[in-house]
């Protein structure tokens, strides 16, 4: 052998066992150490400045670029540390060890998620080196070290976020069916493999929201792939949220979190889609598996079961339909939580939109049964249509249900936040209106409730076309009612809504140019009508009127008592006399009667001269209206009421306590409703306690004797209103209720200790608390003698008391007398200069 060939061979020899010696160091190494010094060896400083530690970077300045031969061997031995076991670990390890957390973090994990998702050239296969990498991304979510797996979880995110974006077909198959994949097998469970058993865990449920939420709704970018993955498991989160809105659940957050993100990302249409498949009236296919349920976990989340079955068809009816309810529930809980979002809104318009649909359809399905021959028909055929007739009918009672509840649910101002939803709104109320106008022959044939309901509509556009501030862009969205109204205006049977609608398309289409006097006043009259049950709309139209109005005591023009009826509903018409306004309050309808006690009301606050000289009759008339069965009214006479005790006590406020104790005393009053009158003259006294002020010393006296003998009254409720009124009226005597300190004590803990109501035992509790509260620094000098007296009932509450409202009362009681002592006994040092002058 030559020289040559020697050297040579000795060489290769030398290589080869370089290689086997520097493999086994790799492997012996720790993994980030090494990773962290190829990474240097490969790119020199600028490459570890952008990916490695500042200190490493800042030691080995010096160095020159490598060569490429040795940043090609470098590569090779990382992508080799790489696709080893726990290798994306180790990579992460030796980027991040030393972070502090801050935005070089951020840039730093960023700069791992791009390198974990390039696919190394030593790779078989694309295929095989997703299949690798995509569970070691996953399992990144799951470290418990606070610091460790925070800065984890954002490569893990940024990476599974890269990996959608520009790998979806992988990721799909690698880390999202992976990840998704317990909620996937709770749609395709199966009764018969289960056996009985637990088909979910509760570990792995929790686990898959968790890493859910951190890749979602962590990450936040709503991209088509992530969408349509999280869209298939979708009913399957609403029904777990479903579940853990019943019981206490860590997990209620995390699925309130993913659905709210999901409907607030997704596309309109999308989200539309969602909504109608969570309320039921759109089935799917990927919901929790028939036969099995959701039951609580040991460590507070749920597991997937096998449902029980219901030996008895009507429980097992209840709970389809309380189960049905409770989804709308939440739903709308949901829905709820949207508060910046035109979504509910829009879903609204979209059912009403199908109502409207169901209607005309209503009447052709109609016209084909009568047409139909049913003795032609098979037994199978016939079948067959009444089984399709109760489905339709089902659907179109799942959407009346949908829609009542989020009627009942949801505030107005969520459902139409915007000018075009309240326009889309009107042109589906009216089209519906339309629906079935040419067959109506007779006038004032129909369904009242629907003709009021329809005034109440047009009386919201006429309240709108009246504000001056209607612009050529809301003319031309109210443009799409023109047809609609057009119909109405001709064809339907009432007259008074024919004249509204051809005066509001009149409005419409002249774009204001046209205006009638009293645009309103065909929809205020239709309320106005006593044969009717709904006046919502009149109330708000005079609210909003009297709102722009200051109402005038006095009219040079006194108007006659038939056009008196009318000017309530005209704000530029003057104010009638006090008679007009004392009959209007005898009104059988109730808006006209609650209007004009307002009226009367604040004429009493302004002390108008006529209304002083006759109060006896203003008195006389709020106490009559005290009895009404209707809030508006009732309401309005203890306003009325309230502000007549404040302008004269010493008149008023003896009658109001003479019907207090004993009933009322008119002779047209109900002694059936007698205890409802009397509960409601509490409200009167409750708000004259509030309203004397400094005078509550000179003037609550009596008050204080007639609801301490109230606290004895054999109805429990009279006597938890006649405590709420003492602590009320309590809290204002001060120094004068001195020598009603006994008494007053006595009664409370005789109540506290005996009393077998809770309502009861809560308002004395109560009672004390506001005592406290009112008196404050004054609680030592005015309570001195009875205050220990006071602490022991409080004490006995928290002790033996099982009611937990009288427990919570007690406990706050017991917290305003600890700030009253401390005070008294640590009074605040302050720093006072003082000047002395020596003679």
């Amino acid at each position: 052998m030559s020289s040559q060939n020697l050297s040579a061979w000795l060489r290769g020899d030398e290589c080869q066992a370089c290689q086997v010696a520097l493999k086994g160091l790799l492997e012996k190494v720790y993994q980030p150490i090494v990773i962290k010094e190829l990474l240097i060896l490969q790119g020199g400083p600028k490459q570890v400045a952008r990916l490695g530690s500042s200190s490493t970077s800042g030691g080995r300045a010096g160095l020159r670029s490598a060569p490429g031969w040795l940043r090609r061997l470098c590569g090779q031995l990382l992508s080799e540390r790489l696709m080893q076991p726990h290798g994306v670990q180790a990579v992460v390890r030796a980027v991040l060890e030393g972070g502090t957390g801050g935005e070089s973090d951020w840039r730093k994990c960023d700069a791992v998620a791009r390198i974990l998702v390039a696919c190394p050239q030593q790779s078989t296969s694309a295929d095989a080196y997703f299949r690798l990498i995509c569970p070691q991304v996953l399992d990144l979510l799951h470290f418990k070290d606070n610091l460790t797996a925070q800065q984890f979880q954002r490569v893990a995110t940024r990476a599974a976020l890269t990996l959608v974006h520009e790998r979806p077909t992988f990721t799909q198959q690698y880390l999202l069916a992976p990840l998704l994949a317990p909620l996937q097998r709770c749609c395709t469970a199966c009764s018969e493999s289960s056996n009985g058993q637990v088909v979910v865990e509760e570990a792995e449920l929790t686990r898959c929201l968790e890493d859910t939420y951190k890749i979602w709704v962590v990450g936040n970018s709503p991209s088509p792939a992530l969408l349509a993955a999280l869209e298939e498991v979708l009913p399957v989160i609403f029904t777990l949220f479903c579940f853990t809105k019943q019981n206490v659940s860590h997990l209620r957050d995390l699925c309130q979190e993913i659905l709210l993100w999901f409907l607030g990302k997704s596309e309109a249409s999308a989200a539309l889609l969602a909504l109608r498949q969570l309320s039921g009236l759109q089935a799917t296919k990927s919901d929790v598996a028939e036969g099995f349920c959701f039951t609580p976990g040991s460590d507070g989340g749920a597991r997937l079961s096998c449902r029980d079955g219901c030996s008895d068809e009507d429980d097992e009816l209840y709970e389809k339909l309380s189960g049905e309810h409770r989804r709308l529930e939440c739903l709308m809980h949901l829905l709820a939580e949207l508060k910046d979002s035109d979504l509910p809104g829009d879903f609204f318009l979209d059912l009403l939109k199908e109502l409207t649909s169901w209607a005309t359809a209503g009447e052709e399905e109609v016209k084909d049964e009568e047409e139909a021959d049913v003795s032609s028909m098979t037994l199978l055929e016939v079948e067959q249509q009444m089984l399709s007739h109760a489905e339709r009918q089902g659907q179109r009672l799942a959407l009346l249900q949908v829609l009542a509840v989020m009627v009942e649910s949801l505030q107005h101002s969520q459902l139409l936040r915007k000018t075009t939803q309240v326009v889309d709104f009107m042109a589906t109320l009216l089209e519906r209106a339309c629906v079935g106008l040419d067959t109506v022959l007779e006038p004032h044939v129909g369904n009242p409730v629907e003709s009021q309901t329809l005034s109440m509509g047009m009386g919201l556009v006429a309240t709108i076309l009246s504000t001056p501030q209607v612009s050529s862009e809301d003319y031309a969205l109210m443009s799409k009612l023109l047809p609609p109204l057009d119909s109405l205006s001709q064809l339907h049977p009432d007259g008074v809504i024919q004249e509204l609608a051809a005066n509001l398309r009149a409005v419409i289409a002249t774009r204001g140019a046209y205006r009638p006097e009293n645009l309103a006043a065909p929809a205020a009259s239709c309320s106005r009508n006593p044969k009717t049950s709904t006046n919502g709309s009149t109330m708000q139209i005079n609210e909003v009127k009297e709102s722009r109005t200051p109402v005038r005591t006095s009219s040079p023009h006194p108007a006659s008592s038939a056009g008196a009826k009318n000017s309530n509903h005209n704000p530029e018409s003057p104010t009638k006399p006090l008679s007009d306004w004392l009959l209007e309050a005898c009104d059988p309808n109730v808006p006209t009667r609650a209007f004009a006690l307002r009226t009367l009301t604040q004429m009493v606050q302004l002390k108008d001269p006529e209304t002083v000289q006759a109060k006896e009759k203003v008195l006389m008339l709020f106490l009559e209206n005290l009895e009404h069965e209707d809030s508006f009214v009732y309401l309005s006479a203890i306003q009325g009421l309230a502000a007549l005790a404040d302008s004269y006590p010493d008149r008023i406020l003896d009658r109001l306590l003479r019907d207090f104790q004993h009933g009322p005393s008119l002779p047209s009053s109900n002694k059936e409703r007698s205890l409802e009158t009397r509960l409601k003259m509490g409200e009167v006294l409750m708000r004259a306690s509030r309203a004397m002020g400094e005078l509550a010393p000179h003037l609550g006296q009596p008050l204080v004797g007639v609801f301490l003998q109230g606290t004895r009254d054999p109805d429990a409720v009279v006597r938890a209103s006649c405590l709420s009124n003492l602590g009320e009226l309590c809290q204002k005597l001060d120094y004068a209720l001195g020598p009603l300190t006994q008494e007053l004590s006595s009664c409370l803990t005789a109540l506290i200790k005996t009393e077998r109501e809770a309502e009861v035992r809560r308002a004395a509790v109560h009672v004390i608390a506001l005592l406290l509260r009112g008196l404050s620094d004054k609680t030592t000098e005015v309570l001195g003698d009875v205050l220990l007296g006071l602490y022991r009932a409080l004490k006995w509450v928290i002790r033996s008391d099982p009611d937990e409202v009288a427990v919570t009362h007690a406990q706050l009681a017991l917290e305003e007398l600890d700030d009253v002592m401390r005070r008294f006994l640590f009074p605040e040092q302050k720093l006072e200069k003082k000047i002395r002058v020596v003679s």
